[in-house]
């Protein structure tokens, strides 16, 4: 098992943690998405280490933008 931390900026509700929650969860092998809307962190259970390209592909799909560290 393998747990990223990502930074989603553009969410304010609850709506926009399920969208977030909804299109990295189609990524083949996460297993859990864990979303804190204040701080805008989202933590993600998977297989193997995610490509960061993958879950900027699905935090675009969902309207949000992945914050680059």
């Amino acid at each position: 098992m393998s747990e990223s931390v990502f930074t989603v900026s553009g969410m304010t509700c609850g709506h926009c943690a399920s969208s977030v929650t909804e299109e990295i969860s189609q990524i083949g092998g996460v297993r859990n998405v864990a979303v804190e809307l204040d701080s805008g962190k989202v933590t993600v259970t998977s297989d193997e280490p995610l490509a960061e390209d993958d879950v900027r592909a699905a935090v675009t799909e969902a309207g949000y933008t992945l914050v680059t560290s």
